[in-house]
């Protein structure tokens, strides 16, 4: 797993001496999913956008078996093999399980984290124990056939109407690429299979005790952290946003109305704005 190569797509800065912020995707995401934030964020700081092993254009791991912990030795590998130090480390949802091991395990690596409708185990949602049964044996076959009775306008309404608080506001330019994208991904033979491959490595979390407890990797980080909570998210629920800020030695919260599970793409620009906060002060109070 940890030399697996990833796929990424690189925005850099014309800044002088800009520093790097790396964005991990969600489950079932692709880089795409950060192209809103991106164009806010590259004025000032270099992007790294890395498809998480299994999804968008990157390969399974060759066992087939995806964990949290696999997941972050993947990226970590690929900065430590691209010279990539003291990151600006971004997740969400999937990710941001991803980015708080990374953070907890390496913090050589990170000089600030956000997180982005943090999943830490917490009682679930009726909505995310939905996602959930796609975890379940077969689960993946079924689901399979599912997308195959739909076409694609319907599954992504299916998707906006998930993670959106408004599917309006995602346009016609962004549906047609992610459109293509599931197209491609249709071709694939492993794609339902690694949508619950990742609902089981969300699921392994919440049977985490002691030292691989998300909850006590939160109380490891020393970077800044920032936490990003939409008010209309059924996944990550607001009612679990004190839970999180408390677990956390130096956090900072926004809270967003009319936005749900991924504020990144609904609402970037307080989202941007919150980052570019925390990096600035950041690198204004830290070493190199």
């Amino acid at each position: 797993m940890t030399r697996q190569t990833l796929a990424v797509e690189y925005a850099g800065s014309s800044a002088p001496a800009a520093e790097t912020a790396v964005f991990l995707h969600g489950l079932g995401g692709w880089t795409h999913n950060w192209a809103a934030l991106i164009d806010l964020m590259r004025t000032s700081t270099h992007c790294l956008a890395i498809d998480l092993p299994g999804f968008g254009r990157s390969e399974p791991p060759p066992d087939g078996r995806l964990t949290v912990e696999g997941l972050a030795a993947a990226v970590v590998a690929h900065l430590e093999r691209t010279g990539h130090h003291r990151v600006h480390l971004v997740g969400n949802s999937l990710g941001s399980l991803v980015a708080l091991r990374i953070a907890a395990q390496h913090p050589d690596l990170v000089r600030t984290l956000t997180l982005i409708a943090p999943v830490l185990p917490a009682r679930p949602s009726a909505q995310a124990l939905r996602v959930a049964l796609l975890g379940l044996p077969g689960a993946a076959r079924l689901y399979a056939r599912h997308l195959a009775s739909r076409d694609p306008d319907r599954q992504l309404d299916d998707l906006y109407r998930l993670i959106y608080a408004n599917p309006a506001l995602a346009g016609p330019e962004q549906r047609a690429v992610e459109a293509r994208e599931r197209q491609r991904r249709s071709e694939l033979p492993y794609v339902s299979q690694m949508l619950a491959e990742g609902v089981r490595a969300l699921l392994r979390t919440y049977l985490h005790r002691g030292p691989e407890s998300p909850w006590h990797q939160a109380r490891r980080v020393t970077a800044p952290t920032l936490l990003v909570y939409g008010r209309s998210d059924r996944l990550a629920p607001l009612r679990t946003a004190a839970h999180t800020y408390a677990a956390f030695p130096n956090p900072r919260l926004l809270t967003l109305p009319t936005t749900a599970h991924v504020p990144m793409q609904e609402t970037p620009t307080p989202v941007a704005q919150s980052l570019k906060t925390l990096i600035k002060e950041a690198t204004t109070t830290q070493p190199t």
